[in-house]
Protein backbone atom coordinates (compact mmCIF):
# COMPACT_ATOMS: atom_id res chain seq x y z
CA UNK A 1 0.00 0.00 0.00
CA UNK A 2 2.87 2.34 0.77
CA UNK A 3 4.32 1.64 -2.71
CA UNK A 4 1.18 2.67 -4.54
CA UNK A 5 0.38 5.87 -2.62
CA UNK A 6 2.88 8.78 -2.59
CA UNK A 7 4.48 9.93 0.65
CA UNK A 8 2.85 13.35 0.36
CA UNK A 9 -0.60 11.76 0.46
CA UNK A 10 0.34 9.83 3.60
CA UNK A 11 1.51 13.08 5.21
CA UNK A 12 -1.72 14.86 4.24
CA UNK A 13 -3.58 11.95 5.79
CA UNK A 14 -1.70 12.36 9.07
CA UNK A 15 -2.38 16.12 9.01
CA UNK A 16 -6.08 15.33 8.64
CA UNK A 17 -5.81 12.74 11.42
CA UNK A 18 -4.37 15.25 13.91
CA UNK A 19 -6.89 17.96 13.07
CA UNK A 20 -9.76 15.50 13.28
CA UNK A 21 -8.62 14.36 16.74
CA UNK A 22 -8.95 17.99 17.81
CA UNK A 23 -12.21 18.73 15.99
CA UNK A 24 -13.98 15.56 17.12
CA UNK A 25 -12.95 16.02 20.75
CA UNK A 26 -15.15 19.11 20.54
CA UNK A 27 -17.76 18.11 17.97
CA UNK A 28 -18.62 14.82 19.70
CA UNK A 29 -19.51 16.68 22.90
CA UNK A 30 -20.95 19.86 21.38
CA UNK A 31 -24.60 18.77 20.79
CA UNK A 32 -25.00 17.59 24.39
CA UNK A 33 -23.06 20.62 25.68
CA UNK A 34 -25.44 22.93 23.81
CA UNK A 35 -28.64 21.14 24.90
CA UNK A 36 -27.74 20.14 28.47
CA UNK A 37 -25.20 22.84 29.31
CA UNK A 38 -26.51 25.88 27.41
CA UNK A 39 -30.24 25.04 27.16
CA UNK A 40 -30.40 24.99 23.35
CA UNK A 41 -33.23 23.32 21.36
CA UNK A 42 -32.78 20.69 18.63
CA UNK A 43 -33.64 23.40 16.09
CA UNK A 44 -30.84 25.60 17.47
CA UNK A 45 -28.42 22.67 17.18
CA UNK A 46 -29.57 22.16 13.59
CA UNK A 47 -29.09 25.84 12.73
CA UNK A 48 -25.60 25.97 14.28
CA UNK A 49 -24.53 22.74 12.58
CA UNK A 50 -26.18 23.67 9.28
CA UNK A 51 -24.50 27.08 9.13
CA UNK A 52 -21.17 25.61 10.20
CA UNK A 53 -21.07 22.71 7.76
CA UNK A 54 -22.53 24.63 4.82
CA UNK A 55 -20.01 27.43 5.42
CA UNK A 56 -17.17 24.93 5.16
CA UNK A 57 -18.54 23.60 1.89
CA UNK A 58 -19.42 26.96 0.32
CA UNK A 59 -16.04 28.55 1.11
CA UNK A 60 -14.38 25.73 -0.85
CA UNK A 61 -15.62 27.13 -4.16
CA UNK A 62 -13.49 30.23 -3.63
CA UNK A 63 -10.43 28.49 -2.15
CA UNK A 64 -10.47 25.85 -4.86
CA UNK A 65 -10.66 28.41 -7.65
CA UNK A 66 -7.98 30.53 -5.97
CA UNK A 67 -5.65 27.54 -5.75
CA UNK A 68 -6.11 26.98 -9.49
CA UNK A 69 -5.46 30.66 -10.23
CA UNK A 70 -2.30 30.72 -8.09
CA UNK A 71 -1.13 27.31 -9.26
CA UNK A 72 -0.40 26.60 -5.57
CA UNK A 73 -2.33 24.44 -3.10
CA UNK A 74 -0.24 24.26 0.06
CA UNK A 75 -0.31 27.92 1.22
CA UNK A 76 -4.11 27.94 1.25
CA UNK A 77 -4.18 24.57 3.02
CA UNK A 78 -1.82 25.90 5.71
CA UNK A 79 -3.94 29.02 6.17
CA UNK A 80 -7.10 26.94 6.55
CA UNK A 81 -5.60 24.57 9.10
CA UNK A 82 -4.16 27.51 11.06
CA UNK A 83 -7.56 29.23 11.18
CA UNK A 84 -9.14 26.01 12.46
CA UNK A 85 -6.53 25.76 15.21
CA UNK A 86 -7.08 29.39 16.25
CA UNK A 87 -10.85 28.80 16.61
CA UNK A 88 -10.57 25.94 19.10
CA UNK A 89 -10.12 28.04 22.28
CA UNK A 90 -13.40 29.87 21.57
CA UNK A 91 -15.40 26.73 22.38
CA UNK A 92 -13.87 26.57 25.85
CA UNK A 93 -14.68 30.24 26.46
CA UNK A 94 -18.26 30.17 25.08
CA UNK A 95 -20.89 31.53 27.55
CA UNK A 96 -23.83 30.84 25.22
CA UNK A 97 -25.04 29.51 21.89
CA UNK A 98 -23.98 32.69 20.06
CA UNK A 99 -20.34 32.09 20.93
CA UNK A 100 -20.62 28.47 19.88
CA UNK A 101 -22.04 29.57 16.53
CA UNK A 102 -19.20 32.06 16.06
CA UNK A 103 -16.57 29.45 16.98
CA UNK A 104 -18.11 26.86 14.65
CA UNK A 105 -18.31 29.44 11.87
CA UNK A 106 -14.63 30.41 12.15
CA UNK A 107 -13.56 26.80 12.47
CA UNK A 108 -15.55 25.78 9.39
CA UNK A 109 -14.28 28.75 7.37
CA UNK A 110 -10.85 27.30 8.06
CA UNK A 111 -12.01 23.89 6.88
CA UNK A 112 -13.49 25.46 3.75
CA UNK A 113 -10.26 27.30 2.96
CA UNK A 114 -8.12 24.17 3.27
CA UNK A 115 -10.32 21.38 1.94
CA UNK A 116 -10.55 22.00 -1.81
CA UNK A 117 -6.83 22.85 -2.22
CA UNK A 118 -5.93 19.79 -0.13
CA UNK A 119 -8.21 17.51 -2.17
CA UNK A 120 -6.78 18.91 -5.40
CA UNK A 121 -3.26 18.44 -4.00
CA UNK A 122 -3.98 14.72 -3.51
CA UNK A 123 -4.80 14.48 -7.22
CA UNK A 124 -1.70 16.52 -8.15
CA UNK A 125 0.48 14.10 -6.16
CA UNK A 126 -1.09 10.87 -7.41
CA UNK A 127 -1.21 9.11 -10.82
CA UNK A 128 -4.75 8.56 -12.18
CA UNK A 129 -4.73 4.77 -11.78
CA UNK A 130 -4.32 4.97 -7.99
CA UNK A 131 -6.42 8.04 -7.15
CA UNK A 132 -9.27 6.02 -5.68
CA UNK A 133 -6.80 4.36 -3.31
CA UNK A 134 -5.15 7.73 -2.50
CA UNK A 135 -8.45 9.40 -1.62
CA UNK A 136 -9.52 6.32 0.30
CA UNK A 137 -6.26 6.33 2.28
CA UNK A 138 -6.45 10.04 3.12
CA UNK A 139 -10.09 9.59 4.13
CA UNK A 140 -9.22 6.51 6.22
CA UNK A 141 -6.49 8.38 8.15
CA UNK A 142 -8.82 11.35 8.57
CA UNK A 143 -11.39 8.97 10.01
CA UNK A 144 -8.88 7.35 12.37
CA UNK A 145 -8.53 10.83 13.86
CA UNK A 146 -12.30 11.11 14.00
CA UNK A 147 -12.27 7.82 15.95
CA UNK A 148 -9.46 8.76 18.35
CA UNK A 149 -10.83 12.25 19.08
CA UNK A 150 -14.14 11.12 20.61
CA UNK A 151 -12.33 8.31 22.47
CA UNK A 152 -10.00 10.89 24.01
CA UNK A 153 -13.02 13.05 24.86
CA UNK A 154 -14.65 10.17 26.77
CA UNK A 155 -11.46 9.49 28.72
CA UNK A 156 -10.98 13.15 29.59
CA UNK A 157 -14.65 13.63 30.54
CA UNK A 158 -14.38 10.72 32.98
CA UNK A 159 -11.01 11.92 34.31
CA UNK A 160 -12.16 15.51 34.70
CA UNK A 161 -15.63 14.82 36.13
CA UNK A 162 -17.59 15.88 33.08
CA UNK A 163 -15.83 19.22 32.55
CA UNK A 164 -16.72 20.06 28.93
CA UNK A 165 -14.60 23.20 28.83
CA UNK A 166 -11.40 21.45 30.03
CA UNK A 167 -11.76 18.93 27.21
CA UNK A 168 -12.22 21.78 24.73
CA UNK A 169 -8.97 23.35 25.92
CA UNK A 170 -7.13 20.04 25.49
CA UNK A 171 -8.28 19.94 21.85
CA UNK A 172 -5.99 22.90 21.05
CA UNK A 173 -2.87 20.69 21.17
CA UNK A 174 -3.55 18.26 18.27
CA UNK A 175 -4.86 21.15 16.13
CA UNK A 176 -1.52 22.94 16.55
CA UNK A 177 0.34 19.72 15.71
CA UNK A 178 -1.60 19.41 12.43
CA UNK A 179 -0.47 22.86 11.28
CA UNK A 180 3.18 22.12 12.05
CA UNK A 181 3.05 18.74 10.30
CA UNK A 182 1.64 20.31 7.14
CA UNK A 183 4.18 23.14 7.10
CA UNK A 184 7.22 20.90 7.54
CA UNK A 185 6.05 17.50 6.23
CA UNK A 186 4.38 18.11 2.85
CA UNK A 187 6.16 19.22 -0.32
CA UNK A 188 3.98 20.58 -3.10
CA UNK A 189 4.73 19.52 -6.71
CA UNK A 190 5.16 22.00 -9.54
CA UNK A 191 2.13 24.07 -10.59
CA UNK A 192 -0.32 21.76 -12.42
CA UNK A 193 -0.82 23.94 -15.50
CA UNK A 194 0.24 27.34 -16.85
CA UNK A 195 -3.37 27.80 -18.04
CA UNK A 196 -4.68 27.86 -14.48
CA UNK A 197 -4.26 31.60 -13.95
CA UNK A 198 -6.25 32.32 -17.10
CA UNK A 199 -9.18 29.97 -16.53
CA UNK A 200 -9.69 29.48 -12.81
CA UNK A 201 -12.77 31.57 -12.18
CA UNK A 202 -15.77 29.43 -11.27
CA UNK A 203 -18.23 32.20 -12.17
CA UNK A 204 -17.15 32.70 -15.79
CA UNK A 205 -19.18 31.02 -18.51
CA UNK A 206 -16.19 29.58 -20.33
CA UNK A 207 -14.94 28.02 -17.07
CA UNK A 208 -18.28 26.32 -16.44
CA UNK A 209 -18.36 25.16 -20.07
CA UNK A 210 -15.12 23.24 -19.49
CA UNK A 211 -17.01 20.75 -17.32
CA UNK A 212 -18.94 17.97 -19.07
CA UNK A 213 -22.20 16.18 -18.20
CA UNK A 214 -20.34 13.60 -16.11
CA UNK A 215 -19.09 16.32 -13.76
CA UNK A 216 -22.53 17.95 -13.40
CA UNK A 217 -24.00 14.54 -12.66
CA UNK A 218 -21.58 14.19 -9.73
CA UNK A 219 -22.50 17.72 -8.52
CA UNK A 220 -26.23 16.94 -8.66
CA UNK A 221 -25.82 13.59 -6.93
CA UNK A 222 -23.67 15.18 -4.20
CA UNK A 223 -26.22 17.93 -3.54
CA UNK A 224 -29.16 15.57 -3.16
CA UNK A 225 -26.95 13.25 -1.14
CA UNK A 226 -26.22 16.13 1.26
CA UNK A 227 -29.97 16.55 1.82
CA UNK A 228 -30.11 12.91 2.90
CA UNK A 229 -27.06 13.07 5.19
CA UNK A 230 -27.70 15.85 7.71
CA UNK A 231 -25.32 16.64 10.57
CA UNK A 232 -24.03 13.76 12.70
CA UNK A 233 -24.93 15.91 15.72
CA UNK A 234 -28.37 14.31 15.45
CA UNK A 235 -26.82 10.88 15.94
CA UNK A 236 -25.47 12.10 19.28
CA UNK A 237 -28.86 13.53 20.26
CA UNK A 238 -30.57 10.27 19.23
CA UNK A 239 -28.25 8.22 21.44
CA UNK A 240 -28.68 10.66 24.32
CA UNK A 241 -32.45 10.40 23.87
CA UNK A 242 -32.15 6.59 24.07
CA UNK A 243 -30.36 6.81 27.42
CA UNK A 244 -26.63 7.35 26.73
CA UNK A 245 -25.04 9.39 29.54
CA UNK A 246 -23.46 12.76 28.71
CA UNK A 247 -19.90 11.64 29.47
CA UNK A 248 -20.26 8.78 27.02
CA UNK A 249 -21.83 10.81 24.19
CA UNK A 250 -18.56 10.79 22.16
CA UNK A 251 -18.85 7.00 21.90
CA UNK A 252 -21.36 7.68 19.12
CA UNK A 253 -18.54 9.10 17.00
CA UNK A 254 -16.14 6.38 18.15
CA UNK A 255 -18.46 3.68 16.80
CA UNK A 256 -19.36 5.53 13.62
CA UNK A 257 -15.77 6.42 12.76
CA UNK A 258 -14.38 2.99 13.62
CA UNK A 259 -16.64 1.52 10.94
CA UNK A 260 -15.93 4.47 8.64
CA UNK A 261 -12.14 4.13 8.98
CA UNK A 262 -12.21 0.37 8.45
CA UNK A 263 -14.23 0.66 5.24
CA UNK A 264 -12.88 3.85 3.59
CA UNK A 265 -9.63 2.49 2.12
CA UNK A 266 -11.11 -0.82 0.86
CA UNK A 267 -13.92 1.22 -0.72
CA UNK A 268 -11.33 3.44 -2.42
CA UNK A 269 -9.61 0.35 -3.84
CA UNK A 270 -12.96 -0.93 -5.08
CA UNK A 271 -13.61 2.42 -6.77
CA UNK A 272 -10.52 1.84 -8.94
CA UNK A 273 -11.82 -1.57 -10.06
CA UNK A 274 -15.61 -1.35 -10.49
CA UNK A 275 -18.45 0.98 -11.44
CA UNK A 276 -18.37 4.00 -9.18
CA UNK A 277 -22.05 4.62 -9.75
CA UNK A 278 -22.87 1.12 -8.52
CA UNK A 279 -20.66 1.54 -5.44
CA UNK A 280 -22.35 4.86 -4.69
CA UNK A 281 -25.70 3.08 -4.94
CA UNK A 282 -24.60 0.54 -2.35
CA UNK A 283 -23.61 3.37 -0.02
CA UNK A 284 -26.97 5.06 -0.45
CA UNK A 285 -28.81 1.82 0.27
CA UNK A 286 -26.87 1.59 3.53
CA UNK A 287 -27.87 5.17 4.39
CA UNK A 288 -31.54 4.32 3.86
CA UNK A 289 -31.12 1.32 6.16
CA UNK A 290 -29.32 3.41 8.80
CA UNK A 291 -32.02 6.09 8.81
CA UNK A 292 -34.82 3.55 9.10
CA UNK A 293 -33.10 1.71 11.96
CA UNK A 294 -32.55 5.00 13.80
CA UNK A 295 -36.14 6.09 13.19
CA UNK A 296 -37.53 2.85 14.62
CA UNK A 297 -34.93 2.16 17.36
CA UNK A 298 -36.37 1.44 20.79
CA UNK A 299 -33.11 1.27 22.76
CA UNK A 300 -29.37 1.85 22.70
CA UNK A 301 -28.56 -1.44 20.95
CA UNK A 302 -30.72 -0.55 17.96
CA UNK A 303 -29.34 3.00 17.91
CA UNK A 304 -25.80 1.55 17.88
CA UNK A 305 -26.72 -0.63 14.89
CA UNK A 306 -28.03 2.41 13.03
CA UNK A 307 -24.87 4.38 13.82
CA UNK A 308 -22.67 1.52 12.55
CA UNK A 309 -24.64 1.41 9.28
CA UNK A 310 -24.23 5.19 9.00
CA UNK A 311 -20.45 4.81 9.36
CA UNK A 312 -20.35 2.07 6.73
CA UNK A 313 -22.25 4.17 4.22
CA UNK A 314 -19.78 7.03 4.79
CA UNK A 315 -16.84 4.71 4.19
CA UNK A 316 -18.32 3.66 0.86
CA UNK A 317 -19.25 7.13 -0.36
CA UNK A 318 -17.09 9.99 0.93
CA UNK A 319 -13.75 9.15 -0.68
CA UNK A 320 -15.65 7.86 -3.71
CA UNK A 321 -17.34 11.20 -4.36
CA UNK A 322 -13.98 12.98 -4.14
CA UNK A 323 -12.47 10.54 -6.65
CA UNK A 324 -15.44 11.04 -8.99
CA UNK A 325 -14.99 14.82 -8.88
CA UNK A 326 -11.24 14.53 -9.59
CA UNK A 327 -11.88 12.12 -12.47
CA UNK A 328 -14.57 14.28 -14.10
CA UNK A 329 -12.66 17.59 -13.95
CA UNK A 330 -9.91 18.94 -16.24
CA UNK A 331 -6.56 18.76 -14.41
CA UNK A 332 -6.06 22.54 -14.43
CA UNK A 333 -9.51 23.12 -12.88
CA UNK A 334 -9.54 20.49 -10.14
CA UNK A 335 -9.61 23.04 -7.32
CA UNK A 336 -12.50 24.87 -8.99
CA UNK A 337 -14.29 21.55 -9.55
CA UNK A 338 -14.09 20.66 -5.86
CA UNK A 339 -15.29 24.17 -5.03
CA UNK A 340 -18.36 23.93 -7.28
CA UNK A 341 -19.18 20.47 -5.96
CA UNK A 342 -18.98 21.65 -2.36
CA UNK A 343 -20.91 24.86 -3.04
CA UNK A 344 -23.89 22.79 -4.17
CA UNK A 345 -23.47 20.36 -1.29
CA UNK A 346 -23.13 23.22 1.22
CA UNK A 347 -26.43 24.82 0.31
CA UNK A 348 -28.11 21.42 0.61
CA UNK A 349 -26.40 20.71 3.95
CA UNK A 350 -27.71 23.94 5.48
CA UNK A 351 -31.26 23.13 4.39
CA UNK A 352 -30.97 19.52 5.60
CA UNK A 353 -29.73 20.34 9.10
CA UNK A 354 -32.29 23.11 9.69
CA UNK A 355 -35.06 20.83 8.45
CA UNK A 356 -33.80 17.99 10.65
CA UNK A 357 -33.86 20.21 13.74
CA UNK A 358 -37.32 21.55 12.92
CA UNK A 359 -38.72 18.04 12.39
CA UNK A 360 -37.11 16.87 15.65
CA UNK A 361 -38.73 19.67 17.68
CA UNK A 362 -42.13 19.40 15.99
CA UNK A 363 -42.55 15.68 15.25
CA UNK A 364 -39.77 13.89 17.10
CA UNK A 365 -36.60 12.04 16.12
CA UNK A 366 -38.33 9.30 14.03
CA UNK A 367 -39.60 11.93 11.56
CA UNK A 368 -36.09 13.37 11.19
CA UNK A 369 -34.55 10.05 10.21
CA UNK A 370 -37.51 8.99 8.06
CA UNK A 371 -37.08 12.21 6.06
CA UNK A 372 -33.38 11.41 5.60
CA UNK A 373 -34.28 7.97 4.25
CA UNK A 374 -36.68 9.55 1.76
CA UNK A 375 -33.97 11.88 0.41
CA UNK A 376 -31.51 8.96 0.11
CA UNK A 377 -34.08 7.09 -1.96
CA UNK A 378 -34.38 10.18 -4.17
CA UNK A 379 -30.63 10.01 -4.89
CA UNK A 380 -31.00 6.36 -5.89
CA UNK A 381 -33.68 7.42 -8.38
CA UNK A 382 -31.32 10.10 -9.71
CA UNK A 383 -28.62 7.47 -10.18
CA UNK A 384 -30.97 5.29 -12.22
CA UNK A 385 -32.33 8.05 -14.43
CA UNK A 386 -29.22 10.09 -15.21
CA UNK A 387 -26.54 9.42 -17.81
CA UNK A 388 -23.85 7.03 -16.52
CA UNK A 389 -21.05 8.82 -14.72
CA UNK A 390 -18.62 5.97 -15.14
CA UNK A 391 -17.25 7.41 -18.37
CA UNK A 392 -15.39 9.89 -16.10
CA UNK A 393 -13.59 7.24 -14.04
CA UNK A 394 -10.01 8.29 -14.78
Amino acid sequence: MRESVPRGVWMLGFVSLAMDVSSEMIHSLLPVFMVAGLGASALAVGIVEGIAESTALIVRVFSGALSDRLGRRKPLAVAGYALGALAKPLFALAPGVGWVLAARFIDRVGKGVRAAPRDALVADLTPPQTRGAAYGLRQALDTVGAFLGPLAAVGLMLAWAGDFRAVFWAAVLPASAAVLLLVFGVREPAAPSPRAAETANAFRRHTLAAFDRGFWFVVAAGAVFALARFSEAFLVLRAHEAGLAEAYAPLVFVLMNAVYAASAYPAGRLADRMSRRRLLGWGLALLVAADLVLALAGGLAAVAAGIALWGLHMGLTQGLLAAMVAAAAPSHLRGTAFGIFNLASGVATLAASVLAGWLWDRLGSPATFACGAAFALAVLVLLRRTVRADGARG
